[in-house]
């Protein structure tokens, strides 16, 4: 790194502008005062709604000392899952706009006043009328600055929590109209008389009003509230797919069946009870089908998960870790880039969350250092995008998987594994040979905090994330509950570490020590805890073992309440160990000054409360548009299971691939990135399984965890692929660089990406599954690793190809490699990468064409030899490079990197 000062453009963002620059990517408004307020209630409100599920299940009842259990509620499955969609549906109306002053409608209807004011004046009645009525309209819809919720969004939030309303209060009609139809439910005039003349008007106007049901009116007003939230959150795009699907549901009998391979979409229509009553009041289907269901149960415990880990100041400290072990190296910064990105992905839920949060650091220390700003721009995004595929907590989508595919989650998480680690392994890759190829050195060792301080400083934001692979693996609990424990271990800790100095230290640890022996005891001889033996409520000894693991599940409270109780005895005492995020301090500021006691905002008990609150809005906000995603991209699937359309996409994409699995993984991997462009990898997952996943189950002979991987993968690729590069140009505002060229650069460096999933389709054993057939795979066992047959040539050969192919494809995409590499030897790398990689992408177009030759010559032994000839076209490749950088002049290093720049 050089030692001149910073110039300005290479400032980091400071916490202000990273969120206004992810607001603004996002279309997110920036709140303040009592709409702040409200959106910051609805969001712990949502949190704390989904935190009792995962606790306690569908049942909301509270259990009182002496007093006894008060039952507030017990929920159904529908009724849980449409309040799990309102909430979203009313923090994305006011956090995100309508429209603004210069969207499409206001651009055509702000002419007709200056046409009016040019031909009659502006003192005219029709100017004076149209501009009041232009003021009305923009001050009822409009916020051009995203800083106020106009009437139009209240309304929608209010009809929101009125479709919640019905489903909660009305359930035994819901029921009873299930069986019957919608048409069998009231009226609005019978269950509103009020309303009734309103009704009468409607329907003397011709609406049939007064004939339809209350339930098919609030659910068709549900269906476009979805809608409407999924434009404002996700795009017209989406919702214009999603509105296409449920009009083919309606007239799908109008195309013709004769019509050139489209004739084939061709199925009996529904009537509007019908579709309404399977979108809106159906579990199996639809807005509250298998897609809310799995946000319910797993996506939104774990967003919350990286809410508390992110607000407890781990993104920092993962930085900064990444930089201590990295920023000595030869290209330091970038490679800091790339590990700290990939540590965020564990706690971030967004690729341009993630790109901003960790590029407002790395970017500027990449520019300085010597790369080019798209270059360092293109790093970050590409590594950002990678946090979706990294275990162990993986992007929404790897929930889905587990609903789809039907394997637990620990399963997909084992099979990500290898291809994560070669994503990051090829970036890694060819940020090193960049820096090689244009001197880029590292910053000196005396710059960086030493890992060993920095881990003994900071060591409890790494226990929350083992803790989880405990849960998942080793203890195997579900994956709410999981995610749910290590919530509770991430409060106590942070509460714990707040609580802790050396002046508390003994009587802290040795309360939180005296209570859990207490529980212990408690449980030992009355089976029912410290509370439950105070009070009368035991019922019996246990066994030594079973009151340990009692007192170890009540061990988390423990250390909660006792830190709490000496945080609000001791306010004021120093935490050295702890650095919230910088959000956290920002709201204890602002809350403190609206209290009117500004002191608050260094007390410590209040600073931890602030903290607990802040990680429940924030996840609430993360989570609003994945839930908008999840039920709107549900319809999809919905439409295709009612209508019977499945069998009729599988013979159309089987007459258009032709039987050829190659062509058919083209097909998804192309439609994948079209798809994803400018949506979440969540939608496009869910849209593509739909219309895809049934082909692939039933035409290509690999597992099925495989197939939903590479939909997955290429999902993911399409935040950084040009022109709609979401997560590139969020690294480009950061990088101050040409949003179009960062997205080539991201997309350049990512291209491993786009090979690893057509390697791990041909070879299952990159997965570590194995199995034969769609249905019957299992992850890797020891007898499968003893079996040396099996395990070195379809395990140990797939995997190392796979990462000398990532190394292959650096100099094919750098054009350096110890040497700077010619456009024939770039070629020739490529070459050697796809045969090390997936030679069988060759092999599959020749066995279509001429199917005896597989069968002759054996499709493994085929494909040994490919590989054989990658490995030694890339050794001699190699060979030739390293001998002609020994012969020429080695390139000045810039920086006081150790490492050689040819190496």
């Amino acid at each position: 790194m050089t030692t001149d000062d910073r110039p300005p453009e290479d400032e980091e963002l400071s916490q202000e502008e990273q969120q206004e620059l992810i607001d603004e990517l996002e279309r997110k408004r920036s709140l303040r005062g009592v709409a702040a307020i409200v959106v910051a209630v609805v969001g712990i409100l949502f949190s704390a709604f989904q935190m009792w599920l995962a606790a306690r299940g569908f049942i909301f009842e509270v259990t009182l000392p002496v007093v006894g259990t008060f039952r507030l509620a017990a929920l159904q499955p529908l009724q849980i899952r449409a309040i799990h969609v309102v909430f979203a549906l009313i923090l994305a109306f006011m956090l995100y706009p309508a429209t603004s002053s210069d969207g499409f409608f206001s651009r055509r209807l702000s002419p007709v006043v200056s046409n009016l004011d040019s031909r009659f004046g502006a003192s005219h009645p029709m100017t004076r009328a149209a501009t009041r009525v232009r003021s009305g309209v923009r001050w009822v819809v409009a916020d051009p600055h995203r800083r106020r919720v106009t009437p139009v969004d209240i309304l929608f939030a209010l009809l929101s929590m009125l479709t919640a309303a019905y489903m909660i209060t009305d359930y035994d009609e819901i029921q009873r109209m299930r069986a019957l139809g919608l048409g069998s439910g009231r009226t609005i005039a019978e269950i509103y008389p009020f309303l009734a003349p309103f009704v009468d008007v409607v329907s003397a106007l011709g609406i049939p009003l007064d004939q339809t049901s209350y339930a098919t009116v609030l659910g068709a007003i549900g269906v476009l509230l979805v809608l409407e939230a999924t434009r404002r959150t996700l795009g017209t795009l989406l919702m214009s797919i999603v509105s296409v699907f449920i009009l083919y549901a309606r007239y799908a009998s109008n195309i013709p069946q004769d019509l050139p391979y489209l004739g084939i979409l061709s199925t009996p229509s529904a009537s509007w009870d019908s579709v309404i009553q399977n979108l809106w009041y159906n579990t199996a289907n639809g807005v509250f089908g298998v897609p809310v269901e799995v946000s319910v149960r797993y996506i939104y415990i774990f967003v919350l998960f990286g809410a508390f880990l992110e607000m407890s100041g781990a993104g920092q400290w993962f930085i900064d870790l990444a930089y201590s072990m990295t920023g000595s190296r030869k290209g330091g910064p970038a490679k800091a880039s790339i590990l700290s990105s990939g540590f965020m992905g564990t706690i971030s839920g967004s690729s341009i969350a993630n790109t901003v949060t960790t590029g407002a650091f790395t970017i500027p220390l990449m520019k300085r250092s010597g790369y080019r700003p798209e270059f360092a721009g293109g790093v970050e995004a590409s590594a950002s995008s990678g946090g979706q595929i990294l275990p162990p907590v993986m992007g929404a989508a790897a929930f889905l998987i587990v609903e789809f595919v039907g394997v637990s989650y620990d399963t997909v998480i084992i099979a990500a594994v290898i291809p994560a680690i070669v994503f990051f392994f090829g970036v890694w890759v060819m940020v090193h040979l960049e820096a090689s190829r244009a001197g880029i050195g590292g910053v000196d060792p005396s710059e960086l905090i030493s890992i060993t301080k920095h881990l003994r400083s900071g060591w409890f934001y790494l226990a929350p994330i083992g803790l989880l692979l405990v849960y998942l693996i080793g203890i195997r609990y579900s994956v709410s509950r999981s995610a749910w424990y290590t919530i509770v271990a991430i409060v106590a800790l942070i509460a714990l570490v707040a609580a802790y100095n050396e002046q508390t230290r003994l009587p802290l640890l040795g309360t939180i020590g005296a209570l859990f022996a207490l529980e212990a005891v408690a449980n030992f001889l009355t089976g029912a805890g410290l509370v439950g033996a105070v009070t009368g409520a035991g019922t019996g000894g246990v066994s030594a073992r079973a009151a340990l693991d009692a007192a170890a599940g009540q061990l988390g409270i423990i250390i909660i309440l006792v830190s709490a109780a000496f945080l609000v005895a001791r306010p004021r005492l120093p935490a050295p160990l702890l650095e919230y995020d910088g959000a956290v301090d920002t709201a204890a500021e602002t809350t403190a000054d609206a209290f009117g006691r500004r002191s608050l905002a260094s007390n410590n008990a209040y600073r931890f409360g602030t903290f607990v609150l802040k990680a429940m809005e924030s996840g609430a906000r993360t989570a609003t548009v994945v839930v908008i995603a999840v039920a709107a991209a549900g319809v999809i699937p919905g439409v295709i299971s009612v209508s019977g359309l499945g069998p009729n996409l599988v013979a159309l994409i089987e007459a258009v691939s032709g039987g050829s699995l190659i062509l058919l993984l083209l097909i998804t991997a192309i439609s994948s990135i079209i798809l994803g462009m400018g949506m979440p990898t969540t939608v496009t997952y869910i849209i593509l399984v739909a219309l895809l996943g049934g082909a692939i189950a039933e035409l290509a002979n690999i597992p099925l965890l495989a197939a939903h991987l590479f939909i997955l993968y290429f999902g993911v690729i399409a935040d950084i692929t040009p022109p709609v590069a979401v997560a590139a140009y969020a690294a480009s505002g950061v990088a101050k660089s040409d949003p179009f060229k960062t997205g080539i650069e991201a997309f350049s460096l990512s291209l491993n990406k786009a090979i690893v999933p057509f390697a791990f389709v041909f070879s299952p054993g990159i997965l570590l599954i194995r199995g034969e057939s769609t249905e019957n795979y299992h992850i890797l066992t020891f007898a499968d690793v003893a079996d040396l047959g099996y395990f070195i040539p379809e395990v140990v050969v797939p995997i190392v190809g796979l990462f000398l192919g990532v190394l292959a494809l650096g100099p094919t995409i750098i054009g350096y490699f110890y040497s700077p590499v010619s456009g024939v030897e770039r070629a020739l790398f490529a070459v050697s990468s796809i045969l090390l990689m997936a030679p069988q992408m060759l092999l599959d177009p020749v066995f279509t064409l001429f199917p005896g030759i597989g069968a002759t010559a054996g499709v493994l032994t085929l494909d040994l030899v490919l590989r054989v000839v990658g490995g030694l076209l890339f050794g001699a490749l190699t060979f030739k490079n390293r001998e002609s950088s020994k012969r020429g002049e080695q390139p000045s290093s810039v920086g006081t990197g150790s490492e050689s720049p040819a190496e």
